[in-house]
This record gives structure tokens, C-alpha cells and sequence, in this order.
């Protein structure tokens, strides 16, 4: 009887671990192009950017951006540009649509 109870609530135990683990906790919008800053600002209110990114004005590093570089490289207009994607970094800096 005793091990019967065991096995039930190492069971009972497992299944809300495992739950818990399940759900994910705050997932990221999917990388995409926005049409301008307006619409990029609303998702990310400081912009986006790439890791070690510089403010050309001031040449120090910022830190108040979202640091994503698929996000950074679907909105800065390098490399070969797509269909839809725009260059949000006018300026080259790393950082797309710095507020």
C-alpha cells in the first residue's frame, strides 16, 4: 500500500514539473521587416540592434536597444535586400531605429 502511494505522487509530482517546463516563458516576435521606424518602435521602443553596437554621434556603446541581429539584419538594408525589407539604419551604426 505504502509504495502504491509512493509511485502515485512521484507521478503527481512529475506531471506538474514537466508542465511547468513545457510552456515557454515569454517568447520573442518571429524576425521580421517592418516598413518603418513608426512600426519597428512599436515592438521594440528603442530600436534594435546588433551585439556590440556604437552610436556614431558619440561612439560610445548603447545600451537601451533590444540586441537581436536577425532582427537588425532583416531591417538594415545590407547584404542582398529582399522583397519587402527596408533600411531602417540610416545612419550605420548598428543600431535600427535608435530612440
Amino acid at each position: 500500500m505504502r509504495l502504491k502511494k509512493l509511485i502515485i505522487a512521484s507521478l503527481a509530482v512529475s506531471a506538474v514539473v514537466l508542465s511547468a517546463t513545457a510552456v515557454p516563458a515569454s517568447a520573442a516576435p518571429a524576425p521580421k521587416s517592418y516598413a518603418n521606424c513608426a512600426a519597428l518602435n512599436k515592438v521594440y521602443p528603442h530600436g534594435v540592434g546588433r551585439a556590440g553596437a556604437r552610436d556614431k554621434t558619440s561612439g560610445k556603446r548603447v545600451t537601451n536597444f533590444r540586441v537581436d541581429n536577425n532582427v537588425y539584419y532583416y531591417n538594415d538594408g545590407v547584404g542582398p535586400r529582399h522583397v519587402g525589407e527596408h533600411d531602417l539604419d540610416r545612419d550605420n551604426d548598428g543600431i535600427a531605429c535608435e530612440k
